[in-house]
């Protein structure tokens, strides 16, 4: 087995190792478990998207009925859509993985001391001696699921016990999609279209700073300038599709 193997590459998603060999720093957040990044993202699009449908039918001036038909089916369509490609994707990335754990499990079983070299030759990379290098790896690979974590982690960049949920991705995509769109939406449900709108505007741009502001949380940037930018994109979606509805425009009441 070659170091680092051609799996080892395809898998890493949140692991390189540093250049100078040193021991890396795990100052990441730790999202891999799938349900605070797509509870996050999930706001952002649900909010995004229903802002741009709400208020595209709302410039149409359709009446009150059209446009809150227009704003559950948003909201319904786009938390299923969004649930049913978070619970894909990561079934597909938790599935990928697994395989992966798998092929490494059959390797320390078939092969103990080619694997033991292996980690053996990754402490010395990182500075340690070879004899410290050997013992290390003689403690880590002492019991099989030792073996198998260790090698998962120096290798894949992954740990056994923290592969993601996909039904927690699924869940909190849902949820968050169908709070984010129906913050547009709610302003329609107990108030006439002209005066909806603007509160509805207001809502979402509170919510867009809002939204902006958490997702620095993961970005990195400063909470300014995400939520900034959320707010930046909210609004231009929303007046694109409102420009387009009142260009357009239909007849009807509600």
């Amino acid at each position: 087995m070659t170091i680092p193997s051609a799996r080892a590459l395809r898998a890493r998603r949140h692991f390189e190792e540093p250049a100078d060999g040193s021991l890396p720093e795990h100052h990441h957040r730790n999202v891999q478990g799938g349900g605070a990044r797509a509870a996050v993202f999930g706001l952002s699009d649900g909010l995004v998207s229903n802002v741009s449908l709400v208020l595209g039918v709302a410039g149409a001036s359709p009446g009150n009925a059209f446009i809150r038909l227009a704003g559950l089916a948003g909201l319904l369509g786009g938390a299923f859509s969004m649930a049913a490609g978070e619970y894909v994707s990561m079934r597909a990335q938790r599935e990928l993985l697994q395989r992966e754990l798998e092929i490494e499990r059959r390797e320390i079983s078939r092969r103990p001391v080619a694997e033991h070299r292996e980690l053996a030759l990754i402490y010395q990379r990182r500075g340690i001696t070879p004899e410290m290098a050997s013992e290390l790896a003689s403690k880590m690979m002492a019991t099989p699921e030792l073996a198998l974590e260790t090698h998962a982690r120096e290798e894949l960049g992954i740990s056994t016990m923290s592969l993601g949920s996909p039904w927690q991705a699924a869940v909190s995509s849902f949820v968050a999609f169908a709070i984010g769109a129906l913050v547009p939406l709610l302003p329609f449900l107990f108030m006439h279209s002209s005066s909806a709108t603007v509160v509805a505007i207001v809502a979402a741009a509170v919510a867009s700073l809002g939204i902006g502001a958490a997702l620095s949380y993961f970005t990195g940037r400063s909470w300014q300038w995400s939520a900034a930018r959320q707010l930046f994109v909210c609004a231009a979606a929303g007046a694109a599709t409102y420009g387009i509805g009142k260009l357009i425009g239909v007849t009807g009441g509600g």
